[in-house]
């Protein structure tokens, strides 16, 4: 892989860049990676700039993209949404990224949007989401809310549970998805005494909010935890957890330290995977569950290669400051590594790295097999992928439960459920 250093140089170190530059503009194409590497969500983003130069190095090792070795352009969002705009402009204007791959949190892709938007530029984005959006500058790998959160739902009404409690960070992805699900749970049957965590409604009586919600990197959870005891007292009850990021930690040190288990009030999250079980108790957290499109448990001749593969990578990597012990595989990281591999294919069927033509390509109808199995680019710019329930065991990896297979991504769920 051939990675460039986005920090201030020296003028002389600057003048030999720009000559090395030129010589291998003709031999490489710039890709842009956009990730929090700091801060509160670095917990989570780290792994996909290291899933990411991992990729590249396996696929240049592969003769590259139209003959031409990947150069990524590895900048930090840190966990701060204007950082993330300005870093997009850098990437899109100054760099001049062919694509960029990056964002966790949609309020760090909302951000970026208006100057993808501007430069007609193209970013991957690979991890759950709330739908309600259709950007043609972004391409979205990431699970739809219909290919996460409502067979969450399905499973739980199917276990039994009566009771829902809502819980999520305060920003646009968890409030969008506990609307829809609040949506989805009435259409079922649920009535709304049994929805849990609060609900706030406007003038005219609508409810425009649903569930309880806490800043980012929020640590005191016993009020809250307090709560969810109270209510999942009959026995019945669940948690739909949309926290994200590092406070997901003191949450379910509470959540255990209270007495609560997965047998008196199980949590479905959306944002824990297995990378994020390495900084939790998660002996403690045995039984709880999660809903993705790709497990590391999946037991495929394909998934274990690519996990061996990545694995070996990182105890051979060199890049500064890697963690290289008790590393695992997880859903966003395998969109990533999916992302990339359809970009690839989408340029090759264009025969250019145009963004017009490379979307062309991808609304075509793409396929590629990857660790989590087969999936398929729509025209909506959304991924057709199977669906996995996993309970989480002492080693922080995942019992898959059941699967869907070839679930279609549909970002518009709002008001469709009857």
């Amino acid at each position: 892989m051939i990675t460039k250093l986005t920090k201030y140089l020296g003028v002389g170190a600057l003048a030999l860049s720009a000559l090395f530059g030129t010589a291998r503009a003709a031999d490489t194409v710039k890709v842009g990676v956009l990730h929090s590497l700091s801060g509160t969500m670095a917990i989570s983003e780290t792994s996909l700039r290291d899933i990411l130069m991992f990729t590249a190095d396996e696929i240049n090792a592969k003769g590259g993209v139209l003959g031409k070795k990947i150069e990524l352009v590895i900048v930090d969002g840190a966990s701060d949404w204007p950082t993330f705009a300005e870093k997009c402009k850098q990437l899109t204007e100054q760099d001049k990224v062919a694509v960029t791959f990056g964002c966790w949190t949609s309020v760090s892709r909302k951000y970026c949007l208006p100057v993808l938007e501007k430069n007609n530029a193209l970013l991957f984005y690979p991890v759950q989401y709330e739908g309600e959006e259709e950007s043609q500058n972004v391409f979205y790998t990431a699970e739809a809310v219909n290919q996460q959160a409502t067979p969450a739902v399905d499973y739980y009404l199917a276990e039994g549970k009566k009771k829902f409690y809502l819980l999520g960070t305060d920003y646009v992805y968890p409030q969008t998805t506990n609307l829809v699900l609040l949506e989805y749970l009435l259409s079922k049957g649920v009535p709304l005494e049994n929805i849990g965590g609060g609900f706030k409604k406007d003038a005219s009586g609508k409810i425009i909010a649903a569930g309880k919600y806490t800043g980012f990197g929020h640590t005191d959870y016993q009020q809250i935890v307090a709560e969810i005891k109270q209510f999942a007292a009959s026995g019945d009850a669940c948690v739909i957890s949309t926290l994200n990021g590092d406070t997901n930690v003191p949450f379910f040190k509470e959540y255990a330290a209270s007495g609560l288990t997965s047998e008196t009030c199980p949590v479905v999250s959306f944002s824990i995977s297995e990378d994020e079980f390495r900084g939790l108790p998660a002996d403690k957290l045995v039984g709880q569950l999660g809903c993705w499109t790709y497990f590391e448990s999946i037991d495929t001749p394909a998934n274990k290669k690519f996990v061996a593969n990545f694995k070996s990578w990182l105890s051979k990597s060199t890049v500064a400051g890697i963690v290289k012990e008790g590393r695992v595989t997880c859903s966003p990281m395998v969109l990533s590594y999916d992302g990339m591999y359809l970009w690839k294919a989408a340029v090759e069927k264009a025969g250019s790295f145009d963004v017009d033509k490379v979307r062309a390509a991808l609304k075509s109808g793409i396929s590629f097999d990857g660790p989590g199995g087969k999936v398929t680019t729509q025209k909506n710019m959304h991924l057709t992928k199977t669906v996995y329930i996993g309970e989480t065991k002492a080693d922080g990896q995942f019992k898959i439960l059941k699967s869907f297979a070839d679930v279609y991504g549909e970002p518009w769920l709002k008001g469709k459920f009857k």
